[in-house]
């Protein structure tokens, strides 16, 4: 079987890689046994580029959440604080507090980086010119 390894740069060439790896899955060639993890490490390398992996925002996360746990709007509010701050944080017009953030953890046992909001680039403090003496 020729079992040359697919570099993929384009949707035609990542089909052929998925069926080189389907083919090689199933050959009896004892010279094939490497060849398919390599094409599936090019193949995660092609569409972790086309289609990067994208960090949820902090109110679908706890969407999520109150579904996976039956939770209603009104099972939040102990946790948010009030009825109106709970539709702030669903809608994404307020962030977490770390109190929230605390509470939310305990909750649904959940990592604390899952409910803050991803960090901001802050542009480069601009430092006074000193004077030439």
């Amino acid at each position: 079987m020729d079992a040359t390894l697919v570099v993929i740069d384009c949707e035609e060439e990542l089909a052929r890689a998925r069926a080189l790896v389907d083919r090689l899955m199933v050959s009896d060639d004892p010279a094939n046994i490497a060849r398919p993890q390599a094409q599936a490490r090019l193949i995660a390398a092609y569409e972790h580029e086309k289609w990067p992996p994208r960090r949820p925002n902090t109110a679908a996360v706890i969407r999520h959440l109150m579904e996976q746990h039956g939770l209603t709007f009104a099972d939040l509010v102990p946790l948010l604080g009030t009825t109106s701050r709970v539709s702030e944080v669903l809608h994404g017009h307020r962030e977490l507090s770390l109190s929230m953030v605390q509470r939310l953890r305990a909750r649904f046992h959940v990592p604390a980086d899952l409910l803050l909001a991803p960090p901001t680039e802050r542009p480069p403090r601009r430092t006074a010119k000193r004077a030439a003496a």
